[in-house]
């Protein structure tokens, strides 16, 4: 961990015994704080340098990679914990907590703890399956950089990026939602827990964006036992359902390509007006207004 991230941590736990509470704040990043199109974040980063100067954390949550996210977060300027791969696992800066995570083990330079079998587990689980379906999807593993770069509109370093995965498989559906159903419903028996991403179809085991939140909060809780604690998700995709359902307060960044997803919660459910990274400070810029702040401040 650099200097810059160390002491921004160690702000953070002042902040948490100063104020005892604490807002979490878990998002997703392609289409949500990072633009559909251009992945740009510039129209939320006032709002992230505020939330971040008064120590709240900004936790992504998201279907991207382990090698991604190293880059992603010195780029949006992050430095707390993130969790990969739709849930697979949750990545902790080792300050970030007064003591060890339970469960987590210590690599990769984070307090790590995993939700999913390996990817190449997964794999093997495709390759029973292709014979019948395989005409039907194009697995990510099969895919050329430059076919990444062609289906996700990332550009040359980040799609080899993204192909660095360590957990489940994305498949690109070409079938129809009939087939899609057959498939999943196949794939189902064998163990699989297929998720319905922004663009693909995720093959990964029974762990969802809503599974590493809820861990990370029972860990936060615990090691703050005496503040309060409370959380807020903020996603566009079917894959962000399950965080937005646990989350004390959820947020549905609206989108140009798809409706917001469907929850069956009402309570402390809001949708942005803004596309991405504007929806994003938008309503974010509304629950927590520097008020929040001044106020506290004003009373002590």
């Amino acid at each position: 961990m650099n200097e810059t991230s160390s002491k921004a941590n160690t702000m953070h736990s002042e902040l948490v015994t100063k104020y005892q509470r604490q807002v979490l704040i878990f998002t997703d990043l392609d289409g949500t704080l990072l633009d559909h199109y251009s992945y740009e974040h510039q129209a939320a980063q006032a709002c992230m340098d505020r939330l971040m100067s008064h120590g709240i954390p900004i936790i992504p949550n998201t279907s991207k990679t382990l090698a991604e996210l190293r880059v992603l977060r010195e780029r949006l300027g992050l430095n707390g914990p993130f969790i990969v791969e739709n849930g697979a696992a949750v990545y902790m800066p080792r300050n970030f907590l007064p003591e060890k995570p339970r469960g987590a083990v210590w690599q990769d330079g984070f307090w790590v703890k995993t939700f999913s079998s390996k990817r190449h587990y997964w794999l093997g689980l495709i390759s029973k399956v292709t014979p019948e379906f395989g005409h039907l999807f194009e697995a990510f593993s099969s895919m050329s950089t430059d076919r990444i770069m062609e289906v996700t509109g990332l550009e040359e370093e980040d799609a080899v990026l993204s192909s660095q995965r360590l957990f489940g498989e994305p498949l690109l559906w070409k079938g129809n939602e009939e087939e899609m159903d057959t498939f999943i419903a196949h794939i189902k028996r064998l163990g699989a827990t297929p998720l319905k991403g922004g663009r693909f179809l995720h093959i990964c085991g029974d762990n969802n964006k809503g599974v590493a939140l809820s861990w990370l909060l029972k860990e936060y809780q615990r090691q703050h036992k005496t503040v309060t604690v409370s959380s807020i998700a903020l996603g566009d995709g079917k894959n962000d359902i399950a965080m937005l359902e646990i989350a004390d307060t959820a947020v549905r960044i609206a989108s140009p390509v798809n409706e917001p997803p469907e929850v069956e919660r009402s309570s402390k459910l809001y949708t942005s007006k803004g596309y991405g990274p504007v929806g994003w400070a938008e309503v974010l810029d509304q629950l927590i207004p520097e008020s929040v702040f001044t106020n506290t401040k004003t009373k002590e």
